[in-house]
Parts: C-alpha cells; structure tokens; sequence
C-alpha cells in the first residue's frame, strides 16, 4: 500500500524530471550527431560547436513548455503528444536556424551535422516519451499511479466517462462511486457498474472514506445550483474537483476551454485554426501546394490544350462559393462542361450522363483532374488541401435550413479533398440524407483536425485514387 502511495501524486516531480531530461537528449543527440558526422577526425568540438550544442539544450528548455509538453497526459492519445514532441523541436530549429542566418553563421557549421541532430533529436525526446508511456501502463496495471474518481451526476456524459475509464484503463482512473444529487432511489444494479449513491449528504465523507483523489461533476449546464452546492459540501477536502458539464444534447465543435480576458470560456463552436494550429495549417498548406504545382504543372498545360480543343469556350471554369468563415472566394476548374446559362440563383448539379458535360470533361471528371486548378486556390490562400469541399452557394442557401449546423463547415477553409470524399461521399447529393452524411464527415474532420490527420486523408486520396464511382 505504501509503495502505491508513494506514485500517487507524482506529475509534479515526473514533469521537471522529463524538462531536465529533454534538455540533456538535445545536448547528447547533438554530439552523438558531431561524433557520427566527424568520425575519423580527431577533432573534438570547437567552442562555437560547444556554444549552439548548449543553446540548442537550453531553448529547448525554455520553449517545450509553451506546447504543452510537461502538463498531464494522462487519458490523452499518444499520437497527439508525439506530434506536439516534434513540432516543439522543429520550433528549436527552426529557431536556431535563424538565428544563425542573421548572425552570418550558417557557414561554419556542417549542414549533414545539423540534419543529423534534428533527427537523432527528435527520436530521443519521442522515444523518451514512448518508453514513458509504456512505463506508467505498467505501473497502472499493478496498481501504482492510479486515481479514485467519484462522480457527481447520472446523464449520458457520465456514462459514457464511465465507459471509456473501464475500455482505457491503462488511464488510471477507477471509478469508485456515483453520486445523484437527485436524492431518486439507488439504481440497484448501479451505473455501467458502478454503485450509485442518493444526495449529497454524505459527499464529504464519503471522499475522505474512498479515499479518492478526484471529483468530476458531471451535470447539464443549467444545474449551476447543484454544482455550487457540491463545491460547498467538498471545501473541507483536499481533492481535485473537475467540472464536466453534461452537454450531450448540444452538436458541439471543437469544443474546449479558452482563456479570455483572463476568464476561462467553454468553446462550444470554434475554429480550431488558431494560434500554432493555424501557422502549420498554412505551412503545409503553401508548402504541399507549390510542390505539387511544380511537378503537374506540364500536365496541367496539356490539359488545358484538352479543354481548349474539346469545345468552344474558356479553360478555366470560374466560380463564387463560400470559404473560411463563410467569406465569399472565387474557384478554379478545368472547364468540363459545354458553356450553357443557369437561372439566377440556380445550380444544377451534374448527373450522369449529363449532356452538358462534353467528352474530355467526363474524363476529367471521372479522374477528378479537373479539380487541378485548385491548387492555386491554396497558395492564394483561399483553400486548403485539406477540407470541406465548397459547395455552391446556392447549395449552401438550399440545404443551411434542412440540416443542422450546416453552415458549420465553414469553420475551416474549404478543401480539395477531405474526409467524406476519401470515405465515398462525393459527386452528386441526389437525395438529403447524401448531404447529411457528408456534412456529418465535415463536421467530424473539424472536431478532430490534426496535422497527423490531413496527411491521413492525404495518403488516404492517393491510395483510394482520383476515380470513383460516384464522379461524373
């Protein structure tokens, strides 16, 4: 029982421990770097070698908290700590690296050394991570590093935190009571299998009993009595009381905690490109686009001869649709169809076998080559690669009424591919519950965007191929 106290409350010490840790990885992965790069020469590093090995150690010091590196993981995806891991270091060298440019010293330093440290560097402070991981797992199977959680609240969120905490336990987190503040009866066989316990007059005492070392109120918004009523039972205790509102009845995106003007603020419906998210949302963005338009760009010219010999009538189609934040942008499209007039308001989406598209068109259609000219859509900066794809504004108009939070997808800019095209849904919305469903894709692209998960759709859109069944 000792031993298993004694790991109880440990996040503070593991924390400075780990920030030490990462800065001598950084000095040590920047000699093993110089010794690999200089083998066979006796030279041991020069003083300004010495100079950028310990400024490297100690910017690393100074940035990796600002990512959120040495706060509690515990119950997140490691895939997204890797991911922070390595966008922190990349800011190191990117860090570095300038400052050597404005300095003038970029020449006295090996540019394979350099290579060399950025990767040994980010596979200590990953690998440093990982062995962690992996190592609090195995503590929490036998018991150590574990907390007892009572839960105040009956609702779906309760359930379903019950759920995840008894499927992850590798989390550490055990459940050892539910608590209704209702005063109803006792469910007799509990709550996904935990006892359930009536009112809260017994709240104090029972924390102290169990022993548990948190408290998660799990109520709708509107029972603000009820959670100020609980904050006054547990002001005696010493545990860590966590708010998570009951907020199952609400489509909620991107939700989170901000801090605004100093006062933390429940985002219920946010943007998640801000602040470092909407820096590497564009770096990708621009880099990936200029390299593609690079390397296509002769067939893009061959295309355009195509288009131009298949019917009278410009290359590009043009098109007003609506982008981030429901801003209006104009679209680029190899022109497929033969030019025709539509009435004011209206747009016909293609159909199968549409007369209006000419012979070249379907094959570019089929082939999705006539989305091309979108990648200069994105370097402009009114795309992404990545995301919702624009529907016309007349859709937009059509369907914002018929599904809810529709006009959601606009949180993001819109994209040339994204995930309900990888998962089939693409070409024609022929009926409302085909456009719910893509919209329901979007929407869950939005919640749950990561760098990790545009290159998925990326890979996912190569593998899968530009042909399907549904573009015509």
């Amino acid at each position: 029982m000792r031993a298993r106290a004694l790991f109880r409350d440990t996040s503070a010490v593991l924390g400075i421990t780990v920030r030490v840790l990462d800065a001598v990885l950084v000095l040590l992965s920047a000699l093993v770097a110089y010794a690999w790069r200089m083998e066979g020469e006796a030279s041991a590093p020069g003083e300004h070698y010495w100079g950028i090995f310990l400024f490297g150690a100690l910017l690393g010091y100074a940035l990796f908290p600002s990512f959120g590196l040495y706060r509690s993981w515990r119950g997140a995806r490691l895939i997204d700590l890797v991911g922070r891991v390595l966008l922190a270091w990349g800011a190191v060298l990117v860090v570095l690296l300038g400052l050597l440019f404005l300095a003038k010293q970029g020449a006295s330093f090996s540019r394979l050394w350099f290579a060399a440290w950025a990767v040994l560097g980010a596979l200590a402070l990953v690998g440093l991570r990982l062995g962690l991981h992996a190592g609090l797992r195995w503590m929490r199977r036998k018991g150590w590093n574990r907390r007892r959680v009572l839960l105040v609240g009956t609702g779906p969120a309760a359930c379903e935190l019950l759920r995840r905490m008894r499927e992850e336990s590798w989390t550490g987190f055990d459940p050892v009571a539910v608590v209704d503040p209702g005063e109803g009866l006792a469910l007799a066989q509990g709550l996904e299998g935990v006892p359930v316990i009536s009112g809260l007059d017994a709240l104090g005492a029972l924390v102290e009993r169990d022993e548990v070392r948190e408290v998660w109120i799990v109520l709708p918004l509107r029972e603000e009595d009820t959670v100020r009523e609980v904050l006054h039972r547990l002001r005696h205790v010493s545990v860590n009381i966590r708010y998570a509102p009951d907020i199952f009845g609400l489509r909620l995106l991107n939700h989170a905690v901000s801090d605004v003007l100093g006062l933390p603020m429940l985002d219920l419906s946010a943007t998640p490109m801000t602040g470092i998210n909407r820096v590497v949302k564009a770096v990708e963005d621009r880099v990936f686009a200029a390299l593609i338009l690079l390397l296509i760009s002769p067939l893009m010219l061959l295309i355009a001869l195509g288009v131009k010999l298949s019917s009278p009538g410009p290359v590009l189609f043009r098109q007003m649709r609506h982008g981030w934040d429901g801003r209006m942008i104009e679209i680029y499209k190899f022109r497929s169809m033969k030019p025709h007039d539509e009435n004011e308001g209206e747009v016909t989406q293609a159909k199968r076998a549409d007369p209006r598209v000419t012979r070249f068109g379907a094959f570019l259609r089929r082939t999705s080559l006539d989305e091309l000219p979108q990648f200069i859509n994105v370097l402009q900066g009114r795309m992404s690669i990545v995301g919702p794809r624009p529907h016309a504004v007349a859709h937009n108009e059509q369907y914002k009424d018929q599904i809810d939070q529709y006009m959601l997808r606009h949180r993001v800019k819109p994209g040339i591919t994204g995930w309900a095209q990888v998962n089939g849904f693409r070409g024609e919305t022929d009926t409302l519950e085909k456009m719910r469903q893509r919209v329901e894709y979007d929407l869950y692209y939005i919640e749950h965007w990561s760098l990790w998960f545009d290159v998925k759709i990326i890979l996912l859109t190569l593998v899968r191929g530009f042909v399907h069944r549904n573009a015509y």
